[in-house]
């Protein structure tokens, strides 16, 4: 009997939890409705969600394939594109930090896809370059990276994708303006 009465007591106050917790989901929609900023309606964390999931989608690609990672990949596309550049160009151009450059270059050094070479002129410096193995590597990738972007935007009319492709530039460019713009200010309040 004892153990029949707690099962209803706990049937019971499960039922008032889940209560609780739907009052709490309604609370948290009423705020949610009247919040000022909207975290799924702001563009720069909409950007970040697309960037995000194109490069999982992307990268079981080239993971799955070719064992290298997103940093590695970038690397790899970056030098088969300019054919030698130092790291810290190639972090530039990729928009990745000096130790994720870092760690790429090592890594497809080791697997012998990519070589260094000493500058002369400042040795903390080197040139960055393909392999034969790295270049084939990259001439095997780079049609599935096309045929990837090509699959993403095929639901885009072609009138769309001009659009597109004007807005995302305008909005590189007024980024680039914005962290130039930030820099200033933080240069100037220090």
């Amino acid at each position: 009997m004892g153990r029949a009465m707690g099962f209803r007591w706990e049937a019971g106050m499960s039922s008032q939890r889940m209560s609780q917790s739907e009052a709490v989901d309604e609370a948290a929609a009423a705020l949610a409705d009247s919040a000022p900023l909207k975290l799924e309606d702001f563009l720069p964390y909409q950007l970040m969600v697309v960037a995000s999931l194109v490069s999982q989608a992307l990268s079981r690609v080239y993971a799955r394939r070719y064992r290298i990672g997103v940093p590695e990949w970038r690397v790899l596309v970056t030098l088969g594109q300019y054919g030698v550049m130092t790291g810290k160009a190639v972090g530039a151009h990729s928009h990745m930090h000096k130790t994720k450059v870092s760690r790429a270059v090592a890594l497809l050094e080791k697997r012998k896809l990519l070589v260094r070479r000493s500058n002369r002129d400042d040795k903390r410096e080197a040139f960055l370059s393909l392999t034969a193995s790295g270049r084939a590597m990259y001439e095997e990738v780079a049609p599935h990276a096309l045929d990837f972007a090509r699959r993403l935007t095929e639901s885009l009319s072609p009138a769309d994708r001009v659009a597109f492709n004007r807005a995302v530039a305008q909005l590189t460019d007024q980024s680039a303006q914005l962290v130039a713009e930030t820099a200033q200010e933080i240069e100037e309040d220090s």
